[in-house]
């Protein structure tokens, strides 16, 4: 009965904590003054290598940035190493995909630590330990979390624009719940899709979104259970990122998911394989970089 109790409370808590942090959910994107840092002529896409997770960090030609998930528990010093690193002293847009702790678990220490504009995440609940530290952080910051789902828009500056096509509904599961974004600049485009699986997949053909991107972040880790033939023909991408870890338990990415890729006739780059994959594009075309 006390056990029973204890786990009551903390739900509740839970819950009203949620309530708090998704109290502001209007659309738009304020002004974020001046830039970071300066980044060239370049928007650049970091799919940083945070093991068996996924993060991605992207940096405009002016120096606008925007996080997308932050990996697991355990990286959240690696995520704060990646900031560091990249001379990243305020975030403009942070995006928690969804509450899977491998892609959530390091954003409260990047909260804690990094001055954060806005921040999206999908109207979802979880009640791990790992998801009410990402709302205690956010809501110690003051900040209120904007709904990520599909029909969002907006100009992360002025030459970069980004497009949320997912969810466009609710589901039951959490994955596919993830918050898909495009990101478009120039003549060139990501499709950034966190865990998203079929059943998103397809109501996003249906939605008649523009999918066509020039690079694929690879749903859910190239799990069976993403990236389908269709969706795959109509993003239609040149090159594609597989976020995994070594010799991951999961046995990611699997062999089906590879063949259709190479099928396709894209080329692959592998976080387990090559480390955090760099992306640039000038506008016109895409250069890319690898660790190793």
């Amino acid at each position: 009965m006390k056990s029973s109790r204890i786990t009551y409370v903390f739900m509740a808590m839970l819950a009203g904590m949620f309530l708090f942090v998704f109290s502001g959910c209007s659309v738009g994107l304020p002004d974020t003054g001046t830039p970071v840092s300066t980044a060239g002529q370049k928007l650049k896409v970091y799919f940083l290598d945070v093991g068996q997770g996924a993060s991605q960090l992207l940096v405009t030609p002016s120096g606008k940035t925007m996080l997308i998930d932050a990996g697991n528990n355990d990286k959240e010093q690696v995520m704060l190493d990646y900031m560091k690193q990249y001379h990243i002293s305020k975030l403009d847009v942070v995006i928690g995909t969804h509450p899977d702790a491998d892609h959530i678990g390091g954003l409260d220490k990047v909260i804690d630590q990094i001055p954060v504009e806005t921040i999206y995440m999908p109207k979802v609940q979880s009640n791990t330990k790992t998801f009410e530290s990402v709302l205690k952080s956010i809501k110690n910051k003051g900040l209120k979390v904007k709904t990520a789902k599909a029909g969002l828009s907006w100009d992360l500056d002025d030459e970069v624009h980004v497009d949320m096509l997912a969810p466009t509904r609710s589901y039951d599961d959490s994955n596919n719940m993830s918050a898909v974004v495009k990101v478009t600049y120039g003549q060139t485009s990501f499709l950034l899709t966190g865990d998203a699986e079929s059943a998103s997949e397809k109501d996003m053909i249906a939605s008649g979104a523009d999918l066509q991107a020039d690079v694929l972040l690879v749903g859910h880790h190239g799990s069976n259970s993403s990236t389908t033939l269709s969706f795959l023909k109509k993003v239609n991408p040149k090159y594609a990122v597989i976020q995994v870890g070594k010799g991951n338990t999961y046995g990611h990415p699997k062999s089906a998911i590879l063949s259709r890729l190479q099928k396709q006739g894209v080329e692959v780059f592998r976080n387990d394989r090559q480390g955090t994959v760099e992306v640039d594009s000038d506008g016109s075309s895409i250069q890319i970089s690898t660790e190793r």
